[in-house]
């Protein structure tokens, strides 16, 4: 997309491009470069960092958006949910947003808000770095994905429902909160001079901001553990007050001002206030839910400062490296406000490391060590009796293979050596992933759709949505450096189990191949287009959470036990859900750890009738 020519407005900041006769097509929607096409660009000399305040505050920046008589062709369809009503309950529970009239959204108006979301979130970043911007294109392409979207033949991850096009990105600039799954490793703590806390915050962070997030142990006997408030020369203790602000922000600098008093000489000790924090049960707008009051906040610094001052004057251990991201996992969902999810990293031949779900041998772990998954970075070979032992006892320690991770993009091919730099995973382990960098998975439903060509189709969009998500810079500039190299995606399937059934294992293999190909592809152009790097990964298999309930389609690559089963959904007690459940008929019980404010659903659930219980395959 060679510009010929172009005119610059400077009163209207408009640019008229002439572009050269080459043609190009994406996803069947002819980009036409001939004369007297609509184009429309912002000429920028300003730096391309922080494009959402660059543009948010423009008089010149149009928001994108759909028209409303396209969007309104959907307000009286039936939304295709799945499961007999058990994805429509998920969807309300869950990613359906409050208008501004007070009503909550119904689905069409769900995926408006994410379409929206998406193209106006590429419209910023194109007319930031001085791109080409084609409004009649843009217009075609997102009224398609809406389609697709709409249709359940892909749906956004679950942070994408929930906030994309939300203040949360049109106003917040919070990109980082579209992102699945993240890493950090605490071999950092011993490079990063300046803030050697990055790897404890950074976890809370991006927890809260409903990112799962993988750690390792890296750090363990490298890191010196000093005494809060002994200041250089006087042996005299020297306190400070930090009032925490009732915010994410605050929640975390209080952290980090409590971590760094121990992990760094001459420090004052730091004692807190919590009277700015909201009371229990006070509606979080930004983010959903409801506060969880300021005790847990207070209960996260009592535990961080038990965890750590029985090692004044000696070094980090395995142990108190896991329990540190574990009470801070433990106070991010605490209250069941937010969800996140975290995966410890250790070396199998630690006995410390792998028997840290041994609650008989670590009781008090108990109450918190739920938190994360762990695993072991497994080497090629090694002997496994040792770890199995604990995996037969605890279900813990996972393997991880990390030489695999770094070696290989599908294991089917040979090596390519193109993520030597990945030092950890996802809370799933479905995505290899550098410290401090994150992740954007979209799932794809293959069993919703008649034929290969559809279904490639489908791909193309999915990966777009999935792309542009890449382009959102996050509030952590090493994060930032990371993500727009790599430019890392998952585009997944959903509801293998049904696809087999219906079409065999070797038909599956066909549809992969062609799909992978096929995105590959759609990175290279797309790339082009958006003028960043080739993604270095570009799918994966998610196990999936609730997203998949919206389409009815078994999560990932999981076969269910059974074709009839019984789901429980966990919602709040004083959620106006509740009433038409208790009216059908429903069975309701109060949720046995948070009896008071939690309840639990059953639905039940016919998975397909053609699926193949894992007992009779072969």
């Amino acid at each position: 997309m060679i510009n010929s020519f172009r005119r610059i407005a400077s009163s209207s900041r408009t640019i008229i491009v002439r572009r050269n006769d080459t043609n190009k097509r994406w996803n069947n929607h002819l980009i036409s470069n001939k004369y007297g096409k609509k184009i429309v660009n912002y000429y920028s000399t300003l730096p391309i960092n922080n494009f959402h305040h660059q543009m948010k505050d423009s008089a010149t920046f149009e928001r994108f958006k759909l028209s409303t008589a396209f969007v309104n062709q959907f307000a009286d369809r039936k939304p295709p949910f799945g499961f007999n009503g058990l994805g429509e309950l998920v969807y309300r529970r869950t990613y359906a947003r409050e208008l501004e009239n007070g009503r909550m959204e119904e689905w069409y108006q769900t995926v408006e808000r994410v379409i929206n979301g998406t193209f106006n979130m590429q419209k910023k970043y194109m007319l930031a770095k001085g791109l080409d911007y084609d409004i009649d294109e843009a217009e075609k392409l997102a009224e398609r994905m809406y389609e697709l979207v709409y249709e359940m033949k892909f749906l956004p991850p679950g942070r994408g429902l929930w906030a994309m096009g939300s203040p949360i990105t049109e106003e917040r600039g919070l990109y980082a909160a579209l992102n699945n799954c993240a890493f950090v490793s605490t071999g950092d703590q011993i490079t990063i001079e300046d803030d050697p806390t990055m790897p404890y915050t950074f976890l809370m962070d991006a927890s809260m901001l409903g990112v799962g997030v993988g750690f390792d142990t890296h750090a363990a006997g490298k890191i010196d553990v000093y005494q809060p408030g002994k200041m250089k020369g006087d042996y005299e203790e020297h306190t400070e007050v930090f009032q925490v602000p009732d915010s994410r922000e605050g929640w975390v600098e209080s952290t980090r001002l409590l971590l760094q008093s121990y992990f760094v000489p001459n420090q004052k000790q730091i004692k807190f206030s919590y009277d700015l924090l909201r009371p229990a049960g006070t509606p979080i707008k930004g983010f959903g839910g409801v506060s969880s009051g300021y005790q847990v906040l207070a209960e996260l610094h009592e535990r961080l400062q038990n965890t750590l001052n029985p090692l004044i004057g000696q070094k980090l251990t395995v142990t108190s490296i896991v329990d540190l991201m574990n009470h801070i996992g433990k106070c991010v969902v605490s209250g069941n406000v937010r969800r996140t999810a975290e995966i410890a990293f250790g070396e199998p031949d630690s006995e410390e490391y792998i028997d840290l779900k041994d609650y008989e041998i670590n009781p008090h772990r108990m109450e918190y060590g739920w938190t994360s998954n762990n695993s072991i970075f497994a080497n090629l070979g090694m002997e496994y009796d040792n770890v199995c032992k604990r995996v037969v006892k605890n279900g813990e320690p996972g393997f991880a293979w990390l030489e695999n991770m770094r070696d290989y993009g599908r294991m089917k091919d040979p090596p390519n050596y193109v993520d030597h730099r990945v030092m950890g995973g996802n809370p799933c382990l479905e995505q290899s992933l550098e410290s401090f960098e994150m992740c954007c998975l979209v799932e794809t439903f293959p069993a919703r759709h008649e034929n290969i060509d559809e279904y490639m189709e489908t791909l193309k969009y999915a990966y777009l949505y999935a792309k542009v998500v890449t382009l959102g810079e996050t509030h952590w500039e090493r994060t930032n450096e990371v993500m727009s190299r790599n430019r890392r995606i998952g585009c997944s399937m959903s509801g293998i189990a049904q696809f087999v059934a219906r079409n065999g294992l070797d038909e599956l293999k066909t549809w992969c191949d062609k799909g992978y190909e096929t995105v590959r592809g759609v990175d290279k152009e797309l790339s082009k287009w958006m003028d960043v790097p080739e993604s270095i990964k570009c799918t994966s298999i998610k196990p999936s959470g609730t997203v998949s309930l919206l389409a009815g389609a078994t999560p990932g690559v999981h076969f269910p036990e059974s074709r009839f089963y019984l789901r429980r959904i966990r919602i709040g007690h004083d959620s106006p859900l509740l009433k038409p459940l208790e009216e059908a008929g429903y069975n309701i019980e109060p949720a046995v750890d948070s009896p008071n404010d939690t309840v639990v659903v059953e639905i039940p659930v016919d998975a397909d009738a053609n699926l193949i219980a894992p007992a009779n395959i072969i």
